[in-house]
């Protein structure tokens, strides 16, 4: 699969930062490493979710081993986070309330719908991450990277979405009003975040001495993320 995106940002804060330049690289990297750590956990708690609704056990255990898997990615990330000398609890404190936001908005009512949650949503989020991580440095890329890998769960969801349709066509037309309120949710989460962040802002549209993106530069990231949203969704089987 290669789902992956290019790089990039989000809009633009209503305040210019204060900080000086590399202050405000530093305080972006600990926002996206907070958000990392905070999405891994609240990945976890919907995959484990998602493990009670399985209808088989085979399909139980493999979406419990996933979610165990988040529970490492926070793990590496608060190693991260640590040797830059912050706690991964005040890391991710800014971020609880618009992810359990975007959690009570878009709550799974079934095996089928978690998949599809598992799978566009973790996906949208993952793109905008993966274009944010283009302004780190390169270790902390580079755990940004690893930690948003998720072949194996992505070639399951496939898998399943495609059987589910195959033996009930009306089963596709559900499924894709759901994939475009999941991704309507998280644009505006990601926009969201990105504007309520100063430094995460920051980080994205550049300072004097460190390159960010322009208007026309953030507009294009998010025409990325709506393209990679439409090829997932494709290949799902479901139209966008």
């Amino acid at each position: 699969m290669s789902d992956v995106a290019q790089n990039g940002p989000a809009p633009e804060p209503a305040v210019p930062p204060v900080w000086t330049s590399d202050e405000a690289y530093r305080a972006g990297a600990v926002d996206l490493l907070g958000i990392l750590a905070y999405g891994a956990i609240a990945a976890f708690e919907r995959l484990a979710s998602d493990a009670r609704m399985a209808p088989t056990m085979s399909d139980k255990v493999h979406v419990a081993s996933m979610a165990a898997l988040q529970v490492a990615h926070f793990h590496r990330v608060r190693q991260r986070l640590a040797d830059l000398d912050v706690d991964v609890m005040v890391a991710m404190k800014p971020f609880h309330a618009p992810f359990n936001a975007f959690h009570d908005y878009t709550q799974p009512k079934d095996w089928l719908e978690g998949l599809v949650w598992a799978y566009v949503g973790n996906g949208f989020a993952a793109d905008f991450y993966r274009e944010v991580a283009a302004f780190v440095d390169a270790d902390t890329r580079t755990l940004v990277h690893e930690v948003l890998a998720d072949e194996a769960h992505a070639d399951f969801v496939v898998e399943k979405v495609r059987r589910a349709i195959d033996a009930d066509h009306k089963v596709a037309g559900r499924l894709a009003l759901w994939g475009r309120r999941l991704v309507g949710e998280a644009l505006s989460q990601a926009q969201r975040v990105a504007a309520d962040r100063d430094a995460l802002t920051s980080l994205l549209t550049g300072t004097v001495d460190r390159p960010g993106m322009d208007l026309p530069a953030i507009s294009r990231m998010f025409s990325r993320l709506v393209e990679n949203h439409t090829r997932r969704m494709a290949r799902l089987g479901l139209q966008s």
